[in-house]
Parts: structure tokens; C-alpha cells; sequence
């Protein structure tokens, strides 16, 4: 399989975290820019979106949105469970895994419109907006974070918007949200593959 990736994307990170979770990370061919322009290109754009995280599978079929990706590499191997299969505790996983999307969405709406504009034309009522929302979710999640048990598909998006808020505010959501950041510490220290995915870490 191959997989058309950004190393600072949170969507193709909790991808690539999915894929080490469920020990299929060795059957990935990472694809970027970089490395191979001509098959990125060429994945890309038989995502009728052009975006990533976009993976191609062995057959030459191409699955897009990290959800149905992560979905899809869940459904390779047995264990560990990443979506449950008791109804209950699935849509808990996915509403948790909506909120974290939600948070990460919100964040990379506040760096377009930062990068894509000159600041004379940046609309700060957009940014404000966007900005509450992340502070309405980290609140949400703070008065009663995950229980953390084996990772599933809800707790590595949120990790991974969390992850985001690092990268692209400083980490500011740490002074006000401790129960969150212990949180997040324990499934950093119980998931190896969330600091080898660290875009700090890459070259």
C-alpha cells in the first residue's frame, strides 16, 4: 500500500499512528513530494478531492478521508480494536473522534486564513470564531477527558488534535486544561508510534 502524506498533517498522522497500532506499518510505502513526486502526483489525483492523507492499496485502489482509512486498516487485523463493534461503544468512539476532527479542523481554518491572506485582509471575526470553538471543545473535553483503556480510533484523533495545538499554538491549551494534558502524556507514554510521528521529529 502507499500512502500520500504531509508530516505535519494531524489527519494523515493518526493515519500513520493507526497503521503502528495495528502492526501494518511495514506493508505502508510513505509517499511524498519529496521522496517520489511522480506517484504523489499520481495519487493525489485519483482523489477526485487532491488531498491527503490519500492510500492507495495493493489492488490500485485509492481510499480517501483519514477516517475511512484508519476504518479500513482497522478492519486488517483482529486486534487491537480500534472501532468497537458494540454499537454503544462505537458511536462513543466516533462522537469523541467528531469533537477531535472538530479541533482540528478549527485550528487549521485559523492557519489558512493566517498564511493564505495578507494581514490587512485577514477577517478576525473568522479567527475569533474558530478560535472559540477550540476553547468551547478543550473545555468540553477537560470537565471529563477519555478513559484512557487500550487507545482506539477516538483517542488517537484526539491526541493528534491535541498534537496540532502544539504545533500550531504554542501549546497554549496546556495552561488551562491539566486533567487533558495528563491525559495526553499517558497516551503518549502507552503509544510509542505518537513520538516517532512528532512533526518536530522529522528532518
Amino acid at each position: 500500500m502507499k500512502l500520500t502524506l504531509g508530516f505535519t498533517s494531524p489527519f494523515v498522522r493518526k493515519v500513520r499512528i493507526t497503521a503502528a497500532v495495528k502492526g501494518l506499518s511495514s506493508s505502508i510505502e510513505l509517499v511524498t513530494k519529496e521522496s517520489d513526486e511522480e506517484t504523489y502526483l499520481q495519487i493525489r489525483r485519483m482523489n477526485p478531492l487532491n488531498k491527503i492523507p490519500t492510500l492507495m492499496l495493493d489492488n490500485g485502489q485509492v481510499l480517501f478521508d483519514s477516517h475511512v482509512i484508519c476504518e479500513y486498516l482497522d478492519s486488517l487485523a483482529q486486534h487491537p480494536r480500534l472501532f468497537p463493534q458494540n454499537e454503544l461503544e462505537r458511536f462513543s468512539v466516533l462522537r469523541l473522534a467528531s469533537l477531535a476532527d472538530g479541533l482540528i479542523e478549527a485550528t487549521l481554518g485559523i492557519v489558512m486564513e493566517r498564511r493564505l491572506r495578507d494581514e490587512a485582509f485577514q477577517l478576525e471575526s473568522w479567527i475569533e470564531r474558530q478560535q472559540l470553538k477550540i476553547e468551547a471543545a478543550l473545555s468540553f473535553l477537560e470537565a471529563d477527558p477519555p478513559r484512557l483503556a487500550s487507545p482506539n480510533y477516538g483517542d488517537i484523533t484526539l491526541a493528534c488534535a491535541l498534537g496540532y495545538l502544539d504545533l500550531r499554538q504554542d501549546g497554549r491549551w496546556r495552561t488551562h486544561c491539566p486533567r487533558l494534558v495528563h491525559w495526553h502524556q499517558k497516551f503518549s507514554d502507552e503509544v510509542p508510534a505518537y513520538a516517532e510521528t512528532d512533526p518536530a521529529n522529522v528532518n
